[in-house]
């Protein structure tokens, strides 16, 4: 019977393969609920403990019948399945919780980087079983995972912090390299150089996607943002006047035309997600488009302190007088400048106050 089993597995490798990073991306979207959840914890550090020990077996047992000149058993063609269904995992949760945190006019190469490394697991599926091209996979598996988790046992986020994850993803991928060098000792100082290169030009490419604030600011993201012209807070609630604006604005997201008496202020209101440890402080970056300069000019900048672990995330606002027409947008940032949302509106002068309608906040 397993004869047969396995005989259909080789017969199907490629739509089984398919089927591991279709059921991936299924599992994750049934559990990646929250990005602090234990589920969500489990479920990566499984993925990363199954790219941890069939990598390694799989050069192990191919290593050991090459010496021995036999044959390998049937169940290694499972091993490349497992490696892809954990790889696939990884990806589709990356698309998930860095697409929900990224703004796509700043994050938009970084997302599309995941994106093409997920839609790209089909089609290479048959280097699944090589050993370069998973190692390097996992070690940028690994670096994803690690800028999100380290924040919710360190409770910061920052440039410190990101390094720290940078110093954990690379001290689990030497353990990894410990471990293939113990159990597939020829052919991993066969390929060793071009994984350490490969590992190094992912290293290089994160780095780069950080400092030049391209990386998506997870674990943290906009839960609920907009900009009224006044914003209050009520035991228990927030509480806006907002203008009427049309369906453009409301389903496409297009920038709304908000009417002010010159003088007169708006506020920016924003409800961000942070896990449960973590306590950092956000920044309200107020902009004004200057057409003659041809660029943005900062005319104010609010930060506040924010803990995290509210499901509809911690809220807050700030408010800035209106003494320029023309665009604004206002930048919800991080401390080190990580974009978390952008709120782009067009200020329009007015004699006349336009008719507000009262609404309550997320």
């Amino acid at each position: 019977m397993w004869r047969k089993i396995f005989a259909w597995i080789s017969k199907y490798e490629k739509h089984l393969s398919a089927f591991a990073m279709i059921a991936g991306f299924v599992a994750d979207n049934l559990l990646f609920v929250r990005v602090d959840l234990v589920q969500t914890q489990i479920l990566f550090a499984g993925y990363a403990a199954a790219c941890f020990i069939a990598i390694p077996l799989l050069h192990w047992i191919e290593m050991r019948a090459g010496r021995a000149g036999g044959t390998m058993p049937r169940w290694r063609l499972l091993l490349p399945l497992v490696t892809q269904f954990a790889l696939g995992g990884f990806w589709s949760g990356f698309v998930i919780f860095y697409g929900r945190s990224a703004v796509l006019g700043a994050s938009w190469p970084f997302l599309l980087f995941i994106f093409l490394i997920f839609l790209g697991s089909e089609y290479f599926h048959q280097y699944h079983a090589r050993l370069v091209f998973t190692s390097i996979l996992f070690f940028f598996a690994l670096y994803s995972y690690a800028i999100f988790a380290v924040p919710m046992y360190t409770g910061t986020v920052g440039t410190l912090t990101f390094l720290e994850s940078g110093v954990v993803a690379v001290g689990v991928f030497a353990l990894f390299t410990i471990l293939l060098r113990i159990v597939a000792r020829e052919r991993f100082l066969t390929d060793v150089w071009r994984i350490r290169v490969g590992a190094f030009g992912v290293l290089v490419i994160m780095n780069v996607f950080y400092f030049t604030n391209i990386l998506p600011p997870l674990p943290l993201s906009s839960a609920a943002a907009g900009i009224y012209h006044s914003v209050w807070h009520v035991p228990g609630n927030y509480l806006a006047t907002s203008e009427t604006n049309p369906w453009q604005v409301h389903y496409l997201g297009f920038a709304p035309t908000l009417h002010v008496v010159l003088g007169e202020s708006l506020s920016a209101y924003s409800s961000i997600f942070a896990p449960t440890a973590i306590m950092t402080t956000i920044v309200h970056r107020w902009q004004w488009y200057d057409s003659v300069q041809k660029q943005w000019v900062t005319r104010a900048t609010i930060s506040y302190s924010i803990a995290g672990g509210r499901d509809g995330g911690y809220r807050g606002y700030s408010t800035v007088f209106m003494n320029s027409m023309g665009k604004w947008r206002v930048n919800i940032e991080t401390t080190d400048g990580r974009l978390i949302e952008r709120l782009s509106f067009t200020v329009v002068s007015t004699t006349e106050p336009p008719v507000l309608t009262a609404v309550t906040l997320n």
